[in-house]
């Protein structure tokens, strides 16, 4: 962009070197070992959650572990669906960083957050549209991964269980 100042033109834009140089002196510091214990604190205690329902799920209804594992997940899914539409899964995002990427909420909540962005667009092109951009991605490549991993496990010879 330039001005006009008399009649010469002034540049008001910075090449992406002093931009770069400009931002980093703006941005804020973090620090690396607090941002690691706070994803490890909420992702533990996500995980420390799944695990408190998995046992409801044995005890209460008698089912095994192996039971329990749909219901577990399926609560998990509504906590994390409840607590964005309330705005708290976001501010506990925004302090806990990557702990709250724990797979099943973390992605519950990014469609869920699609879905609310969108939703004056319409279901189907507003928040079907837009809540499946992510989830394909995420979809496809854990088929990818695990295509090829499946591969390296029939080459060693490695059987499953």
């Amino acid at each position: 962009m330039a001005t006009k100042t008399g009649a010469k033109y002034k540049k008001m834009t910075m090449s992406p070197k002093e931009y770069q140089t400009y931002a980093k002196n703006r941005e804020p510091s973090r620090s690396i070992f607090g941002n690691c214990v706070r994803a490890f604190l909420v992702g533990g205690l996500i995980c420390l959650l799944g695990q408190v329902i998995q046992d409801f799920f044995v005890y209460a209804f008698q089912m095994s572990k192996t039971e329990a594992s749909n219901p577990t997940v399926a609560v998990l899914i509504l906590i994390s669906i409840v607590l964005t539409c309330l705005g708290v899964y976001d501010k506990i995002a925004q302090w806990a960083g990557a702990g709250t990427a724990v797979p099943v909420t973390g992605f519950a909540n990014s469609m869920c957050s699609a879905a609310l962005e969108h939703r004056s667009e319409g279901l189907v092109l507003g928040v079907g549209g837009n809540m499946f951009k992510l989830a394909g991605s995420v979809i496809v490549f854990g088929a990818v991964a695990a295509f090829f991993v499946g591969i390296v496990y029939m080459v060693l010879g490695v059987e499953g269980h």
